[in-house]
Parts: C-alpha cells; sequence; structure tokens
C-alpha cells in the first residue's frame, strides 16, 4: 500500500467494519459500435479505532463497483497509531497533485476535514483534528494522499525503540 515497507497489516476478521463511500465516477469507453459506460467507486473502510483501508471497485453497475471496492478496501486494512482522539504529531503528505496537511487537535476541537480526508479520519477513528487539503480534489488522490499522511504517523513508544532511548528522554533529547 503506498510502497511503504514497516506497516502492521489487519486482517478484517473480527472485526466490526464500516465502509464509507468516497465517490463514484460514471466512465465512458468510447468503441465503433458506440458508447460503454461503467462506474468506479473508492470505498474507505474502517473501524474507528486504528484501523483503516481504502478500496478501488470498477463495474458496469453501481452497487457492484462499490461492493468490489468494498472486498478491496478489506484487503489493505493497516494499522495507524494515534493518541486518544487525535493524531501524535502534525503531519504533511503529498500524492500526486493532492497535499495534505494534519495537526493535532485538543479534545472538543472536532474533526476539521473535509471530503475525502473526513471519511478517511473517521474510519480511522480520530475525532480532532485540523485539516487543510491543497492542490488536486480528486477523491482518489485525496485519499491515497491521506492514508500516506497517516502511515508516516509514528508513537512516542516507536520513536524511543527505534533510538534505543527512554521514552523521557525522546522530548528532553
Amino acid at each position: 500500500m503506498l510502497g511503504f515497507k514497516n506497516i502492521e497489516k489487519v486482517k478484517p476478521g473480527g472485526l466490526e467494519l464500516i465502509d464509507r463511500l468516497v465517490g463514484v465516477q460514471r466512465v465512458t469507453k468510447v468503441t465503433k459500435g458506440g458508447r460503454a459506460f461503467g462506474f468506479s467507486a473508492i470505498v474507505v473502510v474502517g473501524d474507528e479505532n486504528g484501523v483503516v483501508g481504502y478500496g478501488l471497485g470498477k463495474s458496469k453497475d453501481v452497487a457492484s463497483a462499490i461492493q468490489k471496492a468494498i472486498e478491496d478496501a478489506k484487503k489493505n486494512l493497516v494499522r495507524i497509531p494515534l493518541e486518544g482522539h487525535t493524531i501524535p504529531h502534525e503531519q504533511e503528505s503529498r500524492y500526486s497533485g493532492a497535499q495534505i496537511f494534519m495537526r493535532p487537535a485538543v479534545t472538543g476541537t472536532g474533526l476539521i476535514a473535509g471530503g475525502a480526508v473526513r471519511a478517511v479520519l473517521e474510519s480511522v477513528g480520530v475525532q480532532d483534528v485540523l485539516s487543510k487539503s491543497k492542490g488536486s480534489s480528486n477523491p482518489h488522490n485525496v485519499v491515497k494522499a491521506t492514508m500516506k499522511a497517516l502511515l508516516s504517523l509514528r508513537n512516542v513508544q516507536e520513536i524511543s525503540r527505534l533510538r534505543g532511548i527512554p521514552v523521557k528522554k525522546v522530548f528532553n533529547g
């Protein structure tokens, strides 16, 4: 998923997954016999407790495109480190033309995000965050940029383990 090597994949069995439809596009293939219409759907699934995945489905009708997207999303589930109901630190990410900026917020701030970013963050279980989406508003690229940002997040315990120092020293240097 997006070229990350050290991500914790999660099996969908036993999880209460909630799916959110991000977008459905009608696509047209022009042939010599006329136009062939199809549909492309992007869906985000998550347990609202740190596990999230996204998937893309294509079909001749909307319902089966959404179903295929849900199946694909369940194959790409990953665990995201959270601190309570927010993210551990600021994160900026870019995927193609979409650029995402996220900042942790205090309890009660709410989810300040729009469109595809909101769907991904709700699926993860983030309730307090400030975010800004710049550049392309293409839902596919916005979802991928958001996932890239979330996969780049690291909590204090992980940083202290990687550096081989106690958690107190991470903050004090």
